[in-house]
């Protein structure tokens, strides 16, 4: 009965998408207030619906109804109950589920907090909304059935894939739907303000906070399936610039672009047409994410579905909603005029060099994941595009932002002063040669590895400039430091984090130490000034897996540092292995240790690494996070205050 509930909740909440996608757009365009209000009660209740088949979904899941076909063949009743809840997105049916209630949410927020918007533009922001989930809802319920019966039921299911029986796996889909879909937002913006003909400051501020809250998850989900992937798919890596995810990071890169020209367009009414590009584009890569994942023209770890049917689909809304957009831009384009004009050396002129780099990037990411797949569509061949290419291409490009990102905040509208910007990052550029030099004197003369840490320094010290320049600019510095605008301080926290994040990288890249042996208890090895003594191995259980773990006790100059125990688990339900890294982290750097399956001469193979600076990668990525949702919580970004700022504008 409950999911027969759920099946009628989501056909019924179609209907009501459907409703949403075509009454409030008439409404729109007569100027008639009743119809326009049609479209926030079908947010409300397609929301109410689609959370009602999610609830439904999780509850076949909690209770282990494998008359469900998605339930039997994705669960198990030995599962502890966070992967059978988690279960529930670790699929394609049920992911999809989660995105297009996470879509309708972000629907339901513009109906609930977008008074402050012209009722004719919210109505057609709603109704945009309404048609993207029309489309999905349409995918789910002609595709991708999560509620199919199976008659006779099994008596048991089949289990999820193990690598997904994890804390970071329960949490990360989430987090990157939330950014994902929240793009919709500004891509529904954009198309709403093509059509009305209305792109101006206030847009831009309106549709900020909404791409900002995009962002922040978008970013906390890719620093999640970074950690996930390092401790759990024991390589001691982080990142494999895997296509599914560089379909993460190219609308991540997309939409850090457009924060910053927003910002242009908000406080100097430039770049109006670019804006509008970029809004259009973020959502674009969702979307192809969306369809690289389900297609089943990629064979990853994060694949969801295999089936050619799918993808098809996918790629057929694809074309009808990004083809749409791009082709009512190209329509209006020509009539979006410029706003203010500015000197290429100013705030808007560093703003605009950022874009161009980081689309720039995005299509070095977009070239490298997709001409694989389009030389083997076209005639068969098979290539490898793999990190060597990216570390050639993506780091060149990406420097030059970094640097950059230190100076533009330092620089005035309109017209700035190079010289005099500069003049004020001397001690940060003091700050980025002492690190360098400290980095050099403690592991060696790498140049790129030198250079690194020298910009995440820069960064470092280029935010923290900025604030202290703010503050102490002037008397009465606590007052100063008080009135200063959240998002000041939301902007030297993302700019710091990148900081981290980039030390992080360069460091664990560049001085990873690694050992591989093959011991018997009781024998040990050496690796970057520590000593692992190789003590036992004995069997260990766990709610639905057996494991083999091993025993190793870490020393340093004689003392104790940890005790560390690797495992090899096999789930019997699912007939799987996985390796289980042991971590001892001591937040300038990880010890890192696997246990492989024991050899036919009796020694068991052992991975170590010591990864410098690995866990400020996930540190600065979670703190450059909070420092977009400090921004968030600026007055001027939050909604209501484009309605204030224009009730200004009329008294003036």
């Amino acid at each position: 009965m409950i999911p027969e509930l759920g099946l009628f909740a989501l056909a019924l909440a179609l209907v009501v998408a459907l409703a949403q996608s075509i009454v409030p757009m008439i409404g729109a365009a007569r100027g008639d207030a009743a119809l326009m209000e049609v479209g926030r009660s079908a947010a409300y209740v397609q929301a109410a619906l689609i959370i009602t088949a999610f609830l439904c979904l999780v509850q076949s899941y909690v209770v282990s109804d494998f008359s469900v076909a998605v339930v039997a063949n994705n669960s198990h009743t030995l599962k502890p109950m966070l992967y059978k809840v988690s279960g529930t997105w670790g699929n394609h049916e049920g992911s999809m589920v989660l995105w297009v209630m996470i879509l309708a949410l972000y629907g339901l927020a513009v109906a609930a907090f977008g008074a402050n918007l012209p009722p004719s533009f919210r109505a057609r922001v709603i109704a945009v909304q309404g048609m993207v989930g029309a489309g999905f809802l349409a995918f789910i319920l002609f595709t991708s059935n999560p509620f199919l019966r199976l008659n006779p039921a099994p008596a048991e299911g089949a289990g999820l894939n193990p690598l997904l029986q994890d804390p970071g796996l329960a949490f990360h889909p989430p987090f990157l739907y939330l950014g994902y879909v929240g793009f919709s937002i500004a891509f529904s913006f954009a198309i709403a303000a093509l059509i009305e003909g209305r792109v101006d400051p206030a847009w831009a501020r309106w549709v900020r906070p909404w791409t900002l809250a995009a962002w922040c998850a978008l970013t906390v989900g890719i620093a999640l399936g970074s950690w996930w992937a390092y401790y759990e798919l024991g390589w001691g890596g982080f990142w494999f610039w895997d296509p599914v995810e560089n379909a993460s990071l190219m609308p991540w890169i997309v939409g850090t672009a457009l924060l910053h020209s927003a910002t242009v367009m908000e406080k100097r009414d430039a770049l109006r047409s670019w804006t509008v590009l970029l809004a259009i584009t973020a959502f674009a890569f969702a979307l192809l994410g969306t369809f690289l994942v389900r297609s089943g023209v990629l064979t990853s770890v994060h694949s969801f579905a295999v089936d050619p049917a799918r993808g098809v689909f996918i790629l057929c809304l694809l074309i009808a909603v990004i083809g749409g957009g791009f082709t009512l831009y190209a329509l209006r384009a020509p009539t979006l005029k410029g706003g203010g004009i500015f000197a290429p050396i100013s705030r808007e002129g560093a703003l605009v060099l950022n874009n161009l780099f980081l689309v720039t990037l995005c299509a070095v990411v977009f070239l490298g994941t997709l001409y694989p797949l389009l030389l083997d569509a076209i005639n068969g061949t098979k290539v490898s595009v793999g990190p060597p290419f990216f570390r050639l291409t993506f780091l060149p490009i990406a420097a030059p932002v970094l640097i950059a990102a230190a100076v533009g905040p330092m620089l005035a509208w309109k017209r700035g002063d190079l010289a005099g910007a500069l003049a004020r990052l001397k001690f940060a550029a003091a700050f980025a040669l002492l690190i360098a030099g400290i980095a050099w004197a403690a592991e060696g003369g790498k140049p790129l590895a030198l250079a690194g840490i020298a910009i995440a320094a820069w960064l470092v010290g280029g935010a923290v400039t900025d604030l202290a320049d703010r503050i102490l600019r002037g008397g009465d510095a606590w007052g100063r430091m008080r009135a200063l605008p959240r998002s000041a301080w939301g902007t030297a926290m993302a700019h710091a984090g990148l900081g981290i994040v980039v030390a992080g990288i360069t460091a664990s890249s560049a001085w990873q130490a690694e050992a591989v042996r093959a011991l018997r208890p009781g024998e040990a090895f050496d690796l970057s000034g520590y000593h692992f003594a190789f003590e036992r191995v004995e069997e260990a259980h766990g709610p639905n897996y057996t494991a083999t773990r091993g025993e190793f006790a870490v020393t340093r100059n004689g003392r104790a540092v940890a005790r560390m125990e690797p495992e090899k688990r096999f789930y019997p339900a699912e007939r799987q292995a996985t390796t289980e890294a042991a971590i001892h982290t001591t937040w300038l750097a990880d010890l890192y240790v696997t246990l492989g399956d024991k050899s036919v001469d009796g020694t068991w193979p052992v991975h170590a690494f010591h990864n410098p600076l690995v866990p400020w990668i996930w540190t600065g990525a979670i703190f450059t996070a909070l420092g977009g949702v400090v921004s968030l919580t600026d007055r001027r970004h939050r909604v209501g205050a484009p309605k204030r700022s224009a009730r200004a504008a009329a008294r003036a």
